[in-house]
């Protein structure tokens, strides 16, 4: 489906970019896809995928594991996406923003989010809390469970479970708040 990354990209974390690798950054594409259904977004998922593929090839300087390699791949996702959204929204001037729903953040999963709004809110959570902000970007767009989430941020899942809880509900808190 996709052509397998430059090993350079992966000096460190060397097992082959396989197919479960690539069928689970595809689905997290098309998760981010789905939840922007009507939103006037051109980029597919698989452009999604190519074009964040592209931007952590481009600053890698090799990936302890998947797990790590994983969760820098999300955070291309979130940043390509907000990108997009805020050019988008310039071109408008304000008019229109992208929403985003994402599972586990709201109270309502069906509530669509805008997610220049979510970005902001992250960015207030770093300040607050780094783990937590960090925490809530794994597990939202990068769909990483609590035992993943761990993994890659070495601690323990109840220190995942306290950060994600606090997290979440202080990004929801920020976004009611809009």
């Amino acid at each position: 489906m996709g052509t397998p990354a430059p090993e350079s990209c992966l000096s460190a974390y060397v097992p082959e970019i396989d197919s479960e690798i690539y069928a689970h950054l595809r689905a997290l594409a098309g998760r981010i896809h789905a939840e922007r259904v009507g939103r006037q977004d051109t980029l597919q998922p698989t452009g999604l995928l190519h074009e964040a593929w592209m931007k952590v090839a481009r600053s890698a300087k090799g990936f302890n594991d998947r797990v790590h390699f994983m969760a820098v791949a999300a955070r291309a996702m979130r940043q390509i996406t907000v990108d997009r959204a805020r050019r988008r929204n310039a071109a408008r001037r304000g008019g229109g923003a992208a929403h985003l729903t994402l599972s586990g953040v709201g109270d309502d999963p069906s509530q669509h989010l805008d997610v220049i709004a979510l970005d902001e809110a992250l960015k207030l959570l770093d300040q607050v809390n780094e783990r937590a902000a960090h925490v809530v970007m794994l597990r939202t767009f990068g769909g990483m469970t609590v035992a993943e989430v761990a993994e890659a941020l070495e601690l323990s899942p109840g220190s995942i479970k306290r950060a994600w809880r606090y997290g979440r509900a202080f990004v929801a808190t920020q976004l009611d708040g809009e």
